[in-house]
């Protein structure tokens, strides 16, 4: 109705401009001649005043027409102006929307009322891993999407229900199989689209990848249990104290014995000593400013720190504890535990995702972030460092002949020489199978090609046990390159080194070979 109404305003306007035009310009004829008859009765006069009063009016008439078409010229530009803002704003925005869904790091599509996919973001693209050109205006998508029947039916229909505009969906989680056949798990939310004149013209969907969120959940879960377990069955210290500089408690639990050595009463209201002098002093800082922050958010803290125990021994404690009101003071109350074993456990898992399972030194994965490092610091001090490639000769051979354990064996012992024989500051990796590299920072070709030698010499020289009472002597190819002359990135200087190593196997094996110099290095 109301756009009825608006289509009629125009014409409406129009009657009664046209209409108070036909009552002005009929007052104006009956007064006018009247009074023009009353005022100058002589024919002659009254034909020239008459003549005029006419040519008046249309004179009146032409410029009020004049003033309204001027207004209407302007108005009808101001209008056309407005106009192609408009059209140009809704271009802009209608770009931005698409920029906003395109770059949305969240599963955005549109179904059209038979469950055809008319749009498909990229992140639906990276998460599905089907291209938008295999999914548009095709209604497949569910088969692959949910190629179990009983579930697609199952989700099939709820999609349908939005579509019938029969609710909405938040939170709906579904697990999808991706095109490469790994599974998914996606939050939902869905709802109907209309156009103006209220019709459903389709649904929109938005879902997010909560995959990697529901197994942190699961792993904080399983952490809990942990915790509630260690925490049942481990000793520990419960404690009520003050809020102070000393952390002066205010009573402790039976636990505090073991957990500390002192006796209860030794710690409480600070008569023999005070907590905070059992802390280990650089972390004092810390633990307040995290009680401090915890207290202001009115929530629960936990923190990880050391301490001394009355024996003098240093162990590790969990602290979780909240503050509390209590008789007319903010007093703290929690729980200690000793969690040494766990920090003990940390750094032997630290240990084993740095060093090689078989024999010992750096994996490949850690020997490559070191030199990555190392060549940092050569670059910004100015330094040379050298890289030694080096590769067992004929070591199949010792696997045949003796079995695979034998030739672990060697490569325990062979390690371990070689570990054992370079500089603290130099760094020992195996890349895989026989192959191992050293880094020796701040050394040149030179002494790089003498420290080479000296370990080929030690290792032809020392016969590597079999594992079973009985040695064999082996030999090794070696490969020298040098920063920056080989190369400046661990790429290029472990690929100079390994191409010297081959050299050295096709010149006959048990020798050193200095990388070529390249390009730069001939022309600086």
């Amino acid at each position: 109705m109301e756009k009825i109404q608006g289509r009629h305003m125009p014409l409406r306007r129009s009657l009664w401009i046209v209409g108070i035009y036909l009552l002005v310009g009929w007052l104006w004829i009956t007064f006018s001649d009247y009074l023009v008859q009353q005022w100058f009765p002589d024919p002659e006069t009254l034909s020239r005043v008459q003549t005029y009063k006419g040519a008046f009016f249309v004179l009146v008439t032409a410029l009020v027409l004049f003033l309204s078409l001027i207004r209407q010229f302007v108005s009808d530009r101001t209008l056309l102006s407005l106009n192609v803002r408009q059209q140009e704003e809704i271009r802009e925005l209608n770009q931005f929307r698409e920029s906003v869904i395109e770059r949305a790091n969240v599963w955005i599509n549109v179904l059209d009322p038979e469950g055809r996919v008319v749009l498909w973001n990229k992140a639906a693209e990276d998460i599905s891993g089907y291209p938008r050109e295999e999914v548009m205006d095709s209604g497949a998508i569910w088969q692959w999407l949910y190629p179990e029947e009983e579930n697609r039916v199952r989700i099939r229909e709820r999609a349908n229900e939005i579509l019938r505009d029969e609710g909405e969906v938040v939170g709906y989680e579904t697990w999808i199989t991706t095109r490469n056949g790994r599974e998914r798990q996606l939050s939902w939310n869905s709802r109907s689209l209309r156009n103006d004149a209220g019709e459903i013209t389709g649904s929109i969907a938005i879902g997010q990848d909560i995959t990697d969120i529901r197994e942190a959940e699961n792993t904080l879960r399983w952490r809990e249990r942990q915790l509630s377990t260690i925490m049942d069955n481990l000793p520990g210290m419960a404690y009520r104290c003050r809020y102070d500089e000393f952390w002066t408690m205010l009573s402790v639990s039976n636990g505090c014995l073991e957990l500390t050595g002192y006796e209860p009463h030794e710690l409480v209201n600070n008569s023999l000593v005070s907590y905070a002098k059992l802390i280990d002093e650089a972390c004092n800082e810390t633990i307040l400013r995290t009680v401090e922050s915890a207290i202001g958010n009115a929530e629960p803290f936990s923190i990880e720190y050391p301490i001394t125990r009355k024996d003098g021994r240093k162990i590790w404690v969990w602290e979780r504890g909240r503050g509390v009101e209590g008789e007319g003071e903010l007093v703290l109350e929690g729980i200690i535990l000793d969690i040494s074993d766990r920090k003990e456990l940390e750094e032997e898992l630290s240990e084993l995702a740095t060093r090689d399972s078989l024999t010992g030194v750096l994996n490949r994965r850690e020997m490559t972030r070191i030199l990555e490092e190392e060549i940092a610091r050569a670059k910004r001090y100015d330094r040379e460092l050298a890289l030694l490639w080096i590769d067992f000769d004929h070591f199949k051979a010792i696997n045949d002949d003796h079995g695979h354990a034998a030739g672990d064996s060697v490569l325990k012992a062979a390690s371990a020489l070689l570990a054992g024989s370079v500089r603290s500051v130099d760094s020992v990796g195996r890349f895989g199978g026989e192959e191992f590299v050293i880094l020796l920072p701040e050394m040149d070709r030179r002494e790089a090609l003498e420290t080479a030698e000296r370990l080929r010499g030690l290792v032809s020289d020392t016969p590597q046990p079999l594992g079973n009472g009985n040695t064999v002597a082996m030999t090794v190819s070696i490969g020298v390159s040098v920063f920056p002359d080989h190369g400046e990135s661990a790429d290029t200087l472990c690929a100079a080194a390994d191409r010297a190593m081959y050299q050295a196997k096709a010149d006959g094996r048990n020798q050193v070979v200095l990388a070529p110099l390249t390009e730069e290095a001939h022309n600086p």
